[in-house]
């Protein structure tokens, strides 16, 4: 059996204070809904908690599904570093970007810079894909026992109050590609921007439509997906049956606003091509809990 643990939007805090230099953009906006609102959404020792319980349950790799800072200011990065190598190290944590994590232009490249070891493939082995890999490059693959992570990033700058995220055709011509060579694998897609449901435009994954074209051509296992800072569970028509959709909170939130109190996911694997199993397993605070529980768990396959 293989565990796989789930986990996403950190937004770490405390937010360093930002020049009047970085503030001339759209950081001021994000500076400002910190001050007022989001330093109170998103509590540190809320995320402790969780990561204790992650490492109390072992799992054999971590996914991490983007936004682990807020306006991408120089100063966070070195602390985000410090705390991923704390949850993980790189061979067992996999992480993809999220838009506060690129949020604008001048430090866009500054998490492939900084925290480039979590988000660069095993090798080229599977051949080249349309357009040329290259290590580092989205998408990326790590092969840990029976299931490939196939990490994509929908993270892009975008401008004052926008959320949204893109794939491009780069990426989705490689995705089709390598879902093709990794049949026979247990298929784990990784995004920031859910694929599905729908959402104000500000916030939506500008091109969901062919993301979802070619996973219902190609296939996979599961898609787990951040953002939202909401549980939940989706469904996708693939070639050979429906493939789960999951998005999980805020690994900060403490429950006491609009958003789902913290929580993340387990997903246990096992079996083989056309007999795979999985559970899935949410841990959390729950409604006014005050120590991580198991707030529910769901065969998703088999």
């Amino acid at each position: 059996m293989f565990v796989l643990a789930h986990l996403s939007d950190l937004h770490l805090g405390p937010l360093p204070a930002p020049s009047p230099r970085e503030l001339a953009s759209k950081r001021l906006f994000g500076f400002v809904n910190w001050l007022l609102r989001r330093h109170r959404c998103h509590r540190p020792e809320v995320a402790a908690a969780i990561v204790d319980d992650v490492k109390a349950a072992a799992p054999d790799h971590i996914a991490l599904t983007g936004d682990v800072i807020n306006l991408a200011l120089e100063r966070e990065f070195a602390p985000a570093r410090a705390w991923l190598d704390r949850l993980g190290a790189p061979d067992r944590l996999t992480l993809v970007p999220g838009n506060h994590d690129v949020y604008v232009r001048a430090t866009a490249r500054h998490a492939e810079r900084c925290w480039g070891e979590w988000m660069r493939g095993d090798d080229l082995a599977f051949g080249p894909a349309p357009g040329g890999p290259t290590p580092g490059a989205f998408p990326f693959v790590r092969r840990r026992g029976p299931i490939a992570l196939v990490a994509l990033s929908t993270a892009l700058p975008t401008g004052p109050l926008l959320a949204s995220g893109k794939l491009g055709g780069g990426q989705t011509e490689r995705l089709a590609h390598l879902l093709t060579q990794l049949t026979g694998t247990f298929r784990v897609v990784l995004m920031h921007h859910p694929p599905l449901g729908s959402r104000p435009h500000h916030k939506r994954l500008r091109d969901a439509q062919a993301f979802r074209r070619v996973l219902g051509e190609h296939g996979a296992e599961l898609v787990l997906h951040g953002h939202d800072h909401r549980q939940s569970l989706d469904w996708l028509d693939g070639p050979t049956g429906r493939i789960p959709v999951l998005g999980v909170p805020s690994l900060s939130a403490p429950g006491s606003f609009d958003d789902d109190p913290a929580a993340y996911n387990l997903y246990r694997i096992e079996g083989g091509p056309g007999s795979w199993r999985c559970e899935a397993i949410s841990r959390g605070l729950g409604a006014g809990a005050k120590s991580v529980v198991e707030l529910r768990r769901e065969t998703l396959i088999g």
